[in-house]
């Protein structure tokens, strides 16, 4: 018999990064679904036809269309006849709403958000782990005309973002290697240096200052400091953000002032919610 308490964040890969314990046809089917994560503007652009998918997820088109069929009939698909294309369907939004009602954590950040970023005059930004990136399930602005063009549900990559070392940085050591791993494989031989060297000094900021910096690293133009925060029981991972622009958020200013009151920020949180998310 399998075991129920195994650790997800644990599970291994084989050496082509595929996870043997896994079902694929699961896997096949997010992988659809991910698709349309892509489709903006027009309403013609949120619809892709199994052509597109084939292409974009590198599946069998008759692997394709049998998936799409099986998601359209459970209604995280919706068919369009005249176009002969796909739209996500309201299936999906019950899966995020159902998340989002079963977390307490939004609600109660939300305020103490809002009320640091117009301290800072900055966006703040609360995000969740995302296999290796991280997803947005909050963003408070403090200044209007400051916009960085995320919203609630936009991702951000791991090693490069505030929030994404921040999360690296509070993982035990054996699935911060595991993590490093698959950045690896999924980084340009190029890049990658300058990216590890980047999220080990993160991990060294966090024991120093207990927090993390992504100090232009993503976006030149913006610097930012990030927290991890983790449940009671190890099982649950949410980070914090503060983004400024690089000529009001100095290192200085985010050690000493901004970086201790997102500190307090996640503290309040946790305390409130005593750690069960």
């Amino acid at each position: 018999m399998g075991n129920p308490r195994r650790d997800i964040q644990t599970l291994g890969t084989d050496a082509d990064g595929r996870n043997p314990q896994l079902v694929n046809s699961v896997v096949r089917a997010f992988s659809i679904l991910r698709c349309f994560e892509r489709t903006r503007g027009t309403p013609e652009n949120r619809y892709l036809g199994n052509q597109d998918i084939a292409r974009r997820t590198k599946l069998p088109k008759a692997t394709v269309s049998r998936l799409t069929q099986t998601l359209a009939a459970l209604g995280y698909l919706e068919y369009s006849p005249t176009l002969e294309k796909y739209a996500l369907g309201p299936a999906v939004l019950g899966l995020g709403h159902a998340y989002m009602a079963g977390h307490d954590v939004v609600d109660t950040a939300l305020p103490l958000m809002q009320e640091l970023a117009d301290y800072t005059q900055a966006a703040v930004m609360l995000a969740v782990p995302e296999g290796l990136r991280m997803l947005l399930l909050a963003v408070c602005q403090g200044d209007e005309t400051f916009n960085l063009r995320l919203e609630k549900g936009a991702r951000v990559p791991h090693g490069t973002t505030a929030l994404g070392r921040a999360d690296l940085a509070a993982r035990p050591r054996e699935v911060f290697e595991q993590r490093l791993a698959e950045l690896e494989r999924t980084s340009t031989r190029e890049a990658w240096p300058g990216i590890r060297a980047g999220i080990e000094r993160a991990r060294q900021d966090y024991e120093t200052y207990g927090f993390v910096f992504s100090l232009g690293d993503w976006n030149p133009d913006v610097f930012a400091v990030g927290v991890p925060m983790v449940s009671a029981d190890r099982t649950r991972h949410f980070a914090f953000n503060i983004s400024g622009r690089v000529s009001v958020m100095t290192r200085e200013k985010l050690v000493q002032d901004f970086g201790p009151k997102l500190v307090a920020l996640r503290n309040r949180v946790y305390e409130a919610t005593e750690g069960r998310f």
